[in-house]
């Protein structure tokens, strides 16, 4: 009997494991749902980043129209690499992009928009990272939809790519802008 377990138990953990990495596969590793999702944005106000002549941001601004939050630093290369898609999102008319710098340094803040372009209608800076936890953000870069009740409509974790940026957020904008209209 001893015998029959000991061969059982690495059995059944292997069958386990096998369909639990089977079911998981093809699925999109950027998708984690958001304990946000579908609620109101935080309570929150975040001062400007020192030395820019853009304001900082709060719950308030965003409310009235479809927004974007994109949380980035001047230290996250994913953040380097979707940047080029944040300008494309900043020149449109039909959302407002905010930036929330999350834990940078001010000038280090500055030299990476003066590198890159400042695609941001406003940029609030969050040094000590409490507002990117009330906003449930445990890695940059990240982004949000919110629609004109202020409702997070829309999560993506990680550096949006071409495909990403057309297949899922701006399908996102579109539904958030087309249910603020009925």
């Amino acid at each position: 009997m001893g015998r029959a377990v000991l061969v059982a138990v690495p059995l059944i953990l292997a069958v386990t494991l096998f369909v639990l990495f089977a079911t998981q596969m093809g699925r999109d590793p950027s998708f984690v749902p958001s304990a946000l999702l579908n609620k109101p944005v935080p309570q929150f106000s975040l001062p400007p980043i020192e030395g820019n002549d853009q304001p900082g941001f709060s719950t308030a601004d965003l409310l009235g129209e479809v927004t974007v939050v994109n949380i980035w630093a001047s230290w996250c290369v994913p953040c380097r690499a979707e940047h080029p898609l944040m300008m494309r999102l900043g020149a449109r008319d039909d959302v407002k992009l905010y930036g929330l710098n999350y834990n940078d340094a001010p000038q280090n803040a500055l030299d990476f928009l003066e590198e890159l372009g400042n695609p941001y209608f406003a940029i609030g800076a969050d040094r000590d990272r409490k507002i990117s936890l009330d906003w449930g953000v445990y890695g940059i870069p990240e982004t949000f939809v919110i629609n004109a009740e202020g409702i997070i409509t829309y999560k993506f974790i990680g550096p949006l790519s071409e495909r990403s940026y057309t297949q899922s957020l701006l399908p996102a904008i579109a539904e958030a802008v087309a249910a603020g209209k009925t």
